[in-house]
């Protein structure tokens, strides 16, 4: 983590925060598509604002907005992040949690290599894999209050077979999360617009006080991409505590 601490939500202005309407020349063998994504990135002030402060993605600043809002990261919390690579959800959960080297309070998954982060323990490994349940929780050294998964299914193209698989990650990191959590803990997902399905929703309604979709602005405007919040866990006190038993 940069030594500079994550600012908290609010407009972008100043260094790193402003859109400077760069252009990328045709002629350069780029096909368009990608000659686009570089001009979005290079435009993209929350793009911009990640490198000025030190943080390893612009994802970082969807979960400052979304915990600015919504008070779900609290100083002495354990949290579990699935899909955490590169690591920009830890930096921020690290800073507002409070989770050093000497104390540490997030454990962090990812099938993908990622640099180390201060206060943050990481497993280079697939969450689908038997075992890594029972790993993060030894990770932690607890149960978690705060189970975070910016997930996603690499692509493949076929839309409708993309949906389904990034839609079954959520479905396990949902059941991962009511399986662990501590009573009144949170959980946080990437979800996609009309893309919930409502056995995930009923699942989650049963089992926390709270559910809804978030759209920070940090998310890009043109994005189906959505996050699904469930608030204040219940506790373990139903037999309907995963999908498979509905």
């Amino acid at each position: 983590m940069s030594g500079r601490k994550p600012t908290r939500g609010g407009a972008l202005s100043g260094r790193g925060g402003r859109s400077i309407n760069q252009r990328v020349k045709k002629g350069r063998g780029l096909k368009n598509s990608s000659r686009r994504w570089i001009e979005r990135q290079l435009n993209d002030p929350y793009v911009q604002r990640a490198k000025a402060e030190g943080m390893r993605s612009r994802a970082a600043y969807k979960l400052i907005e979304i915990d600015d809002k919504h008070h779900i990261l609290k100083k002495g919390d354990r949290v579990i992040d699935l899909g955490a690579a590169p690591g920009g959800w830890c930096q921020v959960a690290a800073t507002r949690i409070g989770s050093t080297d000497e104390d540490k309070r997030i454990a962090a998954i990812d099938y993908l290599e990622f640099d180390p982060i201060p206060g943050v323990e990481i497993l280079q490994m697939d969450f689908l894999d038997d075992e890594a349940p029972g790993k993060l929780i030894e990770a932690l050294g607890g149960m978690p209050d705060v189970v975070l998964s910016d997930m996603a299914a690499p692509t493949i193209g076929h839309r409708q077979t993309d949906h389904l698989r990034t839609m079954h990650l959520i479905e396990v990191a949902a059941d991962f999360a009511i399986r662990v959590l501590k009573p009144g803990g949170h959980f946080l997902a990437k979800t996609f617009q009309g893309g919930t399905e409502k056995a995930l929703l009923d699942l989650l309604k049963r089992n926390f006080r709270s559910v809804i979709h978030v759209k920070p602005p940090a998310s890009r405007a043109e994005s189906v991409e959505l996050y699904i919040l469930a608030k204040e866990f219940k506790g373990r006190d139903t037999d309907e505590a995963s999908l498979a038993d509905g």
